[in-house]
């Protein structure tokens, strides 16, 4: 009779080969405290374990901040946390960060998982708001001493099919950074118009197809084929780019579609705007003789940064500035693949 009131024993679900291929099914690389030995291997192979972002640029960064115990930091972009991490270890248990973050459900885990390591509230505030109040942050606290804003997208959204990021893996075509606001990308390309796309891709990714692009989604969703996963926009992509000869139109199809994506996410999540909004709010943000780091992934982003900060620089708001943008070296591109289009810009308050 005990055996019978026992619950059975529940196996783990086995997946096939050694290392799985779906998100959902890296159950090792989902536990990285557990399986440290996993999480290392698939690093050692240049790839991002999943559900984990690798930071990028970390020594030249805080080379640049040159962060001193006791200072007070902003981090624009929370993320997995391991810019901020890194700081914080700068400050010695001295001083204190504050992080924004759009995204609900990773802030909350990033937020937990430092506290964790020991980088409490007593040093570290987080802020489920965007990047451009830093104006009222900074005024509650009276100022900032270094600054940074890594404007990626972090892996753990990119490599999660719930969240609509990526072309090689099926899931909702969503693509906003907080699932809980604005529209997704499908409902944006349902009410789109075929100029205000093509003028999308070519301002936000400078695609060369625009126009074809545009006329091939918007003629596929006036046929009432709504296009709301994201092997339907790439199946539509490689359609319209069938004409292309064999041995270029694997390559070409691979890049229109993270052009194509790339343009959907900043329009959702109105990331020039943001970005514009913080560029003019940064110089009061900082204190005389604060540091700023900026990494940019795409021309459209580092163009607009390069401009604000030169500016700056020849109204006398800026004492200096990155000329010469500074990028990760060709051992960390080798690494972390992701790191490869980064761009570092900077520059120091006048005092």
């Amino acid at each position: 009779m005990e055996n019978q009131n026992q619950t059975p024993h529940k196996r783990r679900v086995r997946y096939k080969g050694k290392y799985p291929k779906k998100f959902e099914e890296k159950y090792k690389e989902l536990q990285p405290e557990k399986y440290k030995d996993t999480i290392e291997h698939v690093i050692q192979k240049g790839n991002t374990p999943a559900g984990m972002h690798i930071s990028i640029m970390v020594k030249e960064i805080l080379d640049f901040l040159n962060i001193q115990p006791g200072e007070t930091g902003f981090d624009a972009t929370l993320g997995y946390g391991g810019h901020t991490k890194a700081m914080l270890q700068c400050l010695n248990g001295k001083g204190h960060i504050y992080a924004t973050d759009v995204d609900p459900e990773e802030s909350a885990k990033t937020k937990k998982r430092l506290a964790e390591q020991g980088f409490g509230e007593e040093l570290l505030t987080v802020k489920l708001q965007n990047f451009c109040t830093i104006d009222e942050i900074a005024k509650e606290v009276g100022g900032f001493d270094f600054i940074l804003a890594d404007l990626g997208v972090s892996s753990m959204q990119i490599d999660n099919p719930k969240r609509g990021f990526s072309f090689k893996t099926d899931g909702p075509l969503d693509l906003r950074l907080n699932q809980e606001t604005g529209i997704s990308a499908a409902q944006r390309l349902d009410t789109i118009s075929r100029e205000e796309l093509a003028g999308m891709l070519c301002e936000n990714s400078d695609e060369p197809y625009c126009e074809e692009l545009a006329k091939a989604i918007t003629d596929e969703i006036r046929r009432g084929n709504h296009i709301d996963t994201t092997t339907k926009l790439r199946q539509v992509i490689e359609k319209t780019l069938d004409f292309l000869p064999e041995k270029e139109k694997k390559e070409t199809i691979k890049k229109t579609c993270q052009r194509t994506f790339q343009a959907l996410r900043i329009d959702v999540n109105h990331e020039f705007e943001v970005l514009y909004e913080f560029m003019e709010k940064l110089p009061d943000a900082l204190r005389p003789g604060g540091r700023v780091a900026i990494l940019t992934f795409h021309s459209g982003e580092d163009k607009l940064v390069k401009k604000a900060l030169k500016s700056g620089y020849k109204e006398g708001i800026y004492s200096d500035y990155a000329k010469d943008v500074i990028r990760p070296s060709a051992k960390e591109c080798t690494q972390n693949p992701r790191a490869r289009s980064t761009k570092m810009r900077w520059a120091i308050k006048a005092e």
